[in-house]
C-alpha cells in the first residue's frame, strides 16, 4: 500500500505543478498606453490573434489586450503575428485522462488510508505566494510632490531639475548626443529628505516613481531578490520614461568579502547586469540612497553606474527656518520660528517634522487651540532623545566646538585641502581629486585633522574630547601611508610644530571665524577666502 500512496502523492504535485504553470502561463491584461510603450521599445517579440483578444508574447511574460483596441497593421509591421489554432478538443481530451487516472488511484486505495496523508492547503499557499512574490510589491505611482514642498536643498534641486528636464524632454538630449547618468547616488545622514527628494524628482517630471528598500531585496526566500531586481527594471522600462529609487541601498549593494551573504552577493549581481543592461538615454533613471557610502561594494561606484553623486548635509539655520515654515503653514500658532531654528540644531528635516507634531500635541494637551513658543520647549528634550551630542551641548560647549572647526577650516584653506564647508558638527571635504595620491597632500590631511586640537591647546590651554574622531582618521591615514612606504616612522611632532606656527599668528581671526559659524552654523571657502583678505 505504501507505493500506491507514493503514487497519489506524485500525482497530486504533478497537478499541482500543471496548475501553477497553468496560471503562470495565463496572459495579463494591459491598456493601451501601456501596449504602446511595449511595442515602441521593441519588448514584444510575438504576437497571437486568439478571437477578440491579441496575445503578446514578451521576455517578461504573456500579456493580452482587445484586438479592436489596437492598429494590426502597425502591429504587423514590427512583430511577427499568427492565429491560434482551436485546441479545445486536445485539452478536453487531456482532462478528461487525468480524471480517468486520478478516480482510479481513488479507488484503489482504501479511504482510511488516504486519510493519514491530507493534502496540505498550506503547502499550495505557500507556493503561490512564491509564484506571486515577485510582483506584489513592485507597483509604480504618481507622485503628487514638487520641489516646493522640499524646503532647505536649493543646491540639491539644482542639480536634479536637469535630471527633470531629461525625463520631460529625452528626445533633445538624444537628438544632441548626450548621455545622461544610468545613476545617481545620494550620500546623507538618515532623515534628510533623500526618499523626498526622488518623490519631487518624479512629481517634477510627471514620471512613474518605482520604490523599493535595498533591504526587501534579500529579506525574501531564496533566490527571489534576484528576480525582484529583473521585474523591478523591466516594468521600469515598459512604462519609461520613469524613475527607480533604491532606498538603503547598502543593504544589498555592501562590499563583497570573506563575511558574504550568498543571496545578497546573487542580487547584487543582478542589480549590476541590470544596470549595464539598459542605454544611457532609456529614460529609466536610478536614484539611490545611502548614509554609509563606506561600505559599499567599488562596483556600484563605477563608471557607468552611479555616475552622479550628491550629498546632503544636515539643516542649516536658513534651512531649518524653510522647513519649519512648511510644517507650521496649516497650523494656529504664535511662534517665532527663527528661536526654534536657532534651538533646534542639528535637527534632519523629518526630526523637525516630529518636533513640530510633538510641539501641536502638547497644546492640545493643555486643550489649546493656539501652538506656542512653550510647546516646542516642552517637547524638546523628548524629541532630542537619540541625536547627536551636539544637541545637548551648552553654550559654552558649543563656542568651543565652533572655535575647534574654525582652525580647521582655515588650515584646510592654507594647506590646499579643498573643502565643500564646514558645520558645527561635520566637515564636508572634497573627494580625492586624482586616483594617484601624493605624500605631501595626506600629511596636509594629517595636519589638518590636527589643528582642531592645537587650536584648543592655543587659545584654551586644554585639550578636549571633541578630537576624537579626527585622531582616529589620523591613525587610519597613517596606516594607509605606510603601506606605500611613505612614511618610516610617525612624525607626528612635526607636523603639531607647523600647525601651530600656522595658527599662533591667525589666533584673531580664528576667534571671529568661530563667532561667524556660531551665528551662521556653516563655514563655506567663499567665507575663509574673504576672512584671509581681511
Amino acid at each position: 500500500m505504501k507505493n500506491k500512496k507514493i503514487i497519489l502523492i506524485s500525482f497530486i504535485v504533478l497537478c499541482m505543478l500543471f496548475g501553477i504553470l497553468y496560471i503562470k502561463n495565463e496572459p495579463e491584461y494591459i491598456d493601451e498606453s501601456l501596449y504602446q510603450s511595449l511595442l515602441s521599445e521593441n519588448l514584444i517579440q510575438k504576437a497571437v490573434i486568439d478571437n477578440e483578444k491579441i496575445l503578446l508574447k514578451t521576455k517578461e511574460g504573456n500579456y493580452a489586450i482587445i484586438k479592436d483596441g489596437i492598429d494590426i497593421k502597425t502591429l504587423l509591421a514590427k512583430v511577427p503575428v499568427e492565429i491560434k489554432k482551436d485546441n479545445t478538443l486536445w485539452i478536453f481530451f487531456i482532462i478528461i485522462i487525468f480524471f480517468v487516472a486520478f478516480f482510479s488511484i481513488l479507488a484503489f486505495i482504501r479511504k482510511k488510508e488516504f486519510s493519514k496523508y491530507p493534502i496540505s492547503s498550506k503547502k499550495t499557499q505557500t507556493q503561490n505566494s512564491v509564484t506571486h512574490l515577485e510582483t506584489s510589491n513592485i507597483k509604480p505611482v504618481i507622485s503628487s510632490i514638487t520641489f516646493d514642498d522640499v524646503a532647505g536643498v536649493d543646491e540639491v534641486k539644482m542639480e536634479l531639475s536637469e535630471l527633470v528636464d531629461f525625463l520631460q524632454n529625452s528626445k533633445k538630449y538624444k537628438d544632441f548626443g548626450i548621455k545622461m547618468p544610468k545613476g545617481v547616488l545620494m550620500i546623507g545622514p538618515p532623515g534628510v529628505g533623500k526618499t523626498l527628494i526622488a518623490k519631487a524628482v518624479a512629481g517634477e517630471a510627471g514620471v512613474p516613481f518605482f520604490y523599493q528598500s535595498g533591504s526587501s531585496f534579500v529579506e525574501i526566500y531564496v533566490g527571489m531578490g534576484a528576480k525582484r531586481v529583473r521585474e523591478l527594471f523591466s516594468k521600469a522600462k515598459m512604462m519609461a520614461p520613469s524613475i527607480i529609487f533604491i532606498d538603503e541601498i547598502d543593504a544589498v549593494g555592501k562590499a563583497r568579502g570573506e563575511m558574504s551573504n550568498v543571496e545578497r552577493d546573487s542580487t547584487l549581481n543582478q542589480l549590476l547586469t541590470q544596470m549595464d543592461g539598459f542605454e544611457d538615454n532609456s529614460g529609466v533613471i536610478v536614484i539611490a540612497a545611502t548614509n554609509k557610502i563606506e561600505l559599499m561594494d567599488p562596483a556600484l561606484l563605477r563608471s557607468g553606474r552611479f555616475d552622479r553623486r550628491i550629498f546632503l548635509s544636515l539643516p542649516d539655520f536658513k534651512d531649518r527656518l524653510k522647513i519649519l515654515e512648511i510644517y507650521m503653514k496649516d497650523k494656529n500658532n504664535n511662534v517665532d520660528l527663527n528661536k526654534i531654528a536657532k534651538a533646534s540644531v542639528g535637527f534632519s528635516g523629518a526630526g523637525l517634522e516630529t518636533l513640530v507634531n510633538e510641539a501641536a500635541i502638547n497644546a492640545l494637551r493643555r486643550n489649546s487651540t493656539l501652538v506656542e513658543e512653550n510647546d516646542f520647549y516642552a517637547v524638546l528634550n523628548k524629541v532630542l532623545v537619540g541625536k547627536k551630542k551636539i544637541l545637548t551641548f551648552s553654550d559654552e560647549e558649543k563656542k568651543i566646538q565652533a572655535t575647534y572647526q574654525a582652525a580647521k577650516a582655515l588650515s584646510a584653506y592654507y594647506f590646499d585641502i579643498g573643502f565643500e564647508k564646514f558645520t558645527l558638527i561635520e566637515d564636508r571635504f572634497k573627494e580625492y581629486e586624482h586616483n594617484i595620491r601624493s605624500k605631501s597632500e595626506l600629511i596636509n590631511r594629517i595636519k589638518v585633522y590636527l589643528a582642531g586640537s592645537r587650536a584648543m591647546n592655543l587659545i584654551y590651554n586644554e585639550t578636549y574630547t571633541n578630537s576624537q574622531n579626527d585622531f582616529l582618521k589620523i591613525k587610519e591615514l597613517l596606516e594607509y601611508m605606510t603601506n606605500f612606504d611613505m612614511i618610516e616612522e610617525a612624525n607626528l611632532d612635526g607636523y603639531k610644530k607647523e600647525v601651530d606656527e600656522f595658527l599662533i599668528p591667525m589666533k584673531e581671526k580664528i576667534l571671529k571665524l568661530s563667532e561667524f559659524l556660531l551665528d551662521q552654523e556653516k563655514i563655506e571657502y567663499k567665507d575663509i577666502k574673504l576672512f584671509m583678505q581681511i
